[in-house]
């Protein structure tokens, strides 16, 4: 199965705006990408209405992620402030269904980087109350024909949902049409005994795949076994867009974030660049078996 591939643009800038936007879209389409996915880091950052109009210039597709900043909370927060994040993620969903992305992918549950210890009654807690309050969203992508698709993130990034397995406890009631899972290879190094088993229990609610090298370099110049990585996608079916994401570390807040302390390629042009040859190598060689 060939895939469309495609690239954050956090590879090259963050927050997003309508200027960086244009530069990096034909940028990436020069480069052969052929979907971009597109951070809402602060509602208003970039206007859906333009973007649509640069993607359907350029021929990309689009895929919305979230981010869950200090003080975007779906747990152990402040009602008020469960509600501004409800409200964060309703606007996310209102982007994406503006410009046609079938997700809006990220790691909704609490603020990424926010950790503390729970035993088990606790975290069957947390994960109720987690279920609780996206129930209504979950509502709200289905009426939209949007799949929200939840990242478990490393345990450095977060103590709620690093796991499949994890991810499938936490969320199992509510997964369907209005909410999948966003599995990211960065993290399934980390987290996952095996990756290929971690994949494929994802199964029918893997709604996206978001790829990049394991030091959060390029593709394919890793210890990653990839040709093993998309098979086991094929077992699960899935046909969405591989998206590249990596980060730049010209920006700090973006490179505290992400941890990244050192340039990952020559350029970021660079670090896109080998990672869409790699893949576009390993597809063309998959079809000729």
């Amino acid at each position: 199965m060939r895939r469309t591939i495609g690239v954050n643009t956090w590879v090259w800038t963050s927050p997003l705006d309508d200027a960086a936007l244009a530069a990096i879209a034909a940028k990436a389409a020069g480069m052969g990408f052929g979907a971009i996915e597109l951070p809402i880091e602060r509602p208003g950052d970039w206007a859906p209405d333009a973007a649509a109009d640069v993607l359907a210039e350029h021929g990309l597709a689009p895929i919305v992620i979230g981010a869950m900043g200090p003080g975007r909370n779906l747990v152990a927060a402040p009602g008020s402030e469960i509600v501004a994040t409800q409200n964060y993620l309703v606007h996310c969903l209102g982007v994406a269904e503006r410009l046609g992305s079938p997700v809006v992918a990220g790691p909704f549950t609490a603020a990424t980087g926010r950790a503390w210890r729970m035993d088990a009654e606790e975290r069957e807690a947390r994960y109720r109350e987690l279920r609780g309050s996206l129930a209504p969203l979950v509502r709200t992508a289905e009426r939209s024909g949007i799949r929200l698709a939840i990242e478990p993130l490393n345990r450095y990034e977060t103590s709620l949902v690093n796991t499949v397995e994890q991810a499938l406890e936490a969320l199992g009631p509510l997964l369907g049409p209005g909410l999948g899972l966003a599995l990211d290879s960065y993290h399934l190094n980390i987290e996952e005994k095996r990756i290929g088993d971690a994949i494929r229990a994802a199964g029918e609610y893997l709604a996206h795949v978001q790829v990049c090298g394991n030091d959060r370099g390029a593709v394919g110049d890793d210890h990653l076994d990839w040709p093993a990585f998309l098979d086991a996608l094929d077992d699960t079916g899935y046909a969405g867009v591989l998206g590249f994401e990596s980060f730049t570390g010209e920006n700090a807040t973006i490179a505290v974030a992400a941890s990244v302390w050192r340039p990952l390629a020559g350029s970021q042009d660079e670090l896109a660049e080998r990672s869409i040859r790699y893949l576009n190598a390993l597809q063309d060689e998959r079809e000729r078996r």
